[in-house]
């Protein structure tokens, strides 16, 4: 109890350094937080898209103004997913314009203690119940989104291809996870060889099979916006996309190799007289246990994602020819199915790797750092 008292206030006290450290960061002389303290006047034109303002008395909370009183008027446009619609005593973000006067407007709602409220929870309830292993699992949690923010994606900022560093990534980052997890063994090393083999064949697939279907990587408005940016950087967009497919396939391939192969080493640790033959046979039915649910999950979260856009096909009853042969829908499909595919080759390495390295080492091989 005493440990788990210490893992929660250690969580609480992450989540309260990491909220002021971002929430420091974040507040420079141009964007800064404000709070509506009266709605002046509300010109509305008509039914909730309809053109009309707001006029605002905002206080300023934070930078050069902070604790001044600013009268902003608040547009509406025609189009209802541009609106920022306030009411009073509602935080909001501002752009502060000090080109021939100091102006500001609202540009956002402040969601941010939301979202490190929910982070906070989830960390809490991970060391809660996990205990070592939720501290482990944080650990690499952490080392993962480090590795993608500070690694990964300035890499391919700076014109590294895109594949290459996300390739690299995915390795370091499964090395590093099963390593922390499971320690040095027979369980991790399978685990790190079926992820491997399983992420990298679903990017090989997907891109003999996207370069053979003609797509340009441009699928999504997120992509477009990257040809306007101000580094000038001439992307390799199809690698883009593929890059986006291996660190998309690297959670649920992880998950998959390391259920088979520590499922293994029990069995193994078990009966140690168990054959070459029955592992293999027990580690294939394992992993056809799990594939059917796990490529369950790669499709429903990529489904789950096109949800505004299927809806749209469905309203506008466009048929299924012209659906699948849109390059935005042909990108979806084919990211689903080659994260799927990874899946499924992952099941037989992982299985053929751990039950030789299981029999020929036994389940003690390496360091035991990862038995509990």
């Amino acid at each position: 109890m005493k440990n788990v008292f210490l893992y929660v206030i250690g969580a609480v006290v992450f989540g309260y350094v990491l909220f002021t450290f971002i929430d420091a960061s974040a507040n420079d002389q141009s964007t800064i937080k404000g709070r509506v303290i009266e709605m002046i006047s509300f010109d509305e034109t008509g039914g909730y898209s309809a053109k009309g303002l707001q006029t605002l008395r905002v206080k300023v909370l934070t930078g050069t103004y902070a604790g001044e009183e600013v009268v902003i008027e608040n547009h509406f446009t025609d189009n209802p997913a541009m609106d920022i619609r306030v009411e009073k005593g509602d935080t909001v973000v501002l752009y502060m314009d000090e080109r021939d006067e100091v102006t500001f407007h609202i540009i956002d709602f402040v969601r941010q203690r939301y979202v490190f409220a929910i982070v906070l929870v989830f960390i809490c309830l991970l060391l809660l119940i996990g205990r070592i292993s939720g501290l482990k699992s944080f650990i690499t949690l952490t080392l993962t989104g480090l590795i993608v923010i500070k690694v990964m994606l300035p890499l391919i900022l700076k014109g590294f291809n895109p594949i290459g560093a996300s390739s690299l990534s995915a390795a370091v980052i499964t090395i590093l996870t099963f390593a922390i997890v499971a320690g040095v063994n027979t369980k991790s090393l399978s685990a790190i060889f079926g992820t491997l083999c399983g992420v990298l064949s679903a990017s090989l697939i997907a891109y003999v099979t996207g370069s053979l279907a003609n797509l340009t990587g441009l699928s999504s408005d997120e992509a477009t916006m990257l040809v306007y940016i101000p580094q000038n950087i001439e992307f390799d967009f199809m690698g883009l996309l593929f890059a986006g497919i291996i660190i998309g396939t690297l959670g649920a391939v992880m998950d998959v190799a390391m259920s088979i192969s520590s499922a293994m080493y029990e069995m193994k640790s078990i009966n140690p007289e168990m054959t070459t033959g029955k592992l293999v046979k027990s580690g294939f039915n394992i992993g056809r246990d799990i594939m059917g649910t796990m490529t369950n999950t790669l499709i429903l979260a990529y489904t789950g994602s096109s949800i505004f856009l299927m809806l749209v096909f469905l309203a506008y009853e466009t048929t299924v020819i012209r659906i699948i042969n849109m390059d935005v829908i042909a990108t979806e499909i084919i990211r689903a199915v080659s994260g799927s595919i990874g899946i499924i080759l992952s099941i037989p390495a992982t299985v053929l790797l751990s039950a030789f390295l299981l029999n020929k080492y036994g389940v003690r091989s390496g360091s035991t750092a990862g038995k509990q």
